[in-house]
């Protein structure tokens, strides 16, 4: 089981990517997936929205989770999403990959 966290960055003028962007440019992304427990810290861009980037941000469990948010990177990520003026939409996923229906599997491709 983990814990998978969907956030959509909202902004204006392409700040949403340059955000992104600077993350990365920045470390703060390599080192957030090199905390303990993380499983996937990555960037989309949806193809419909210019001004929206999707963070998907998944641990390990609740502990792996509360570490990070207790981290100082978490003041950086503030700090940046506020110099940026982005607004966030967040959805919040348990992950059951160990029981997928066999009428599901069919359609995956691994």
């Amino acid at each position: 089981m983990a814990i998978t966290v969907n956030i959509y960055y909202h902004g204006t003028n392409g700040n949403a990517r340059k955000f992104a962007q600077e993350m990365v440019d920045r470390g703060i992304v390599d080192a957030i997936r090199a905390e303990k427990g993380n499983i996937t810290y990555a960037y989309f861009f949806p193809m419909e929205d210019e001004e929206t980037v999707l963070l998907i941000d998944s641990w390990t469990d609740q502990k792996a989770l509360d570490i990070h948010h207790d981290s100082p990177m978490m003041q950086q990520i503030m700090e940046l999403r506020d110099a940026y003026d982005l607004h966030m939409q967040v959805e919040r996923y348990i992950s059951d990959t160990n029981d997928i229906p066999s009428k599901d599997q069919q359609f995956i491709k691994v």
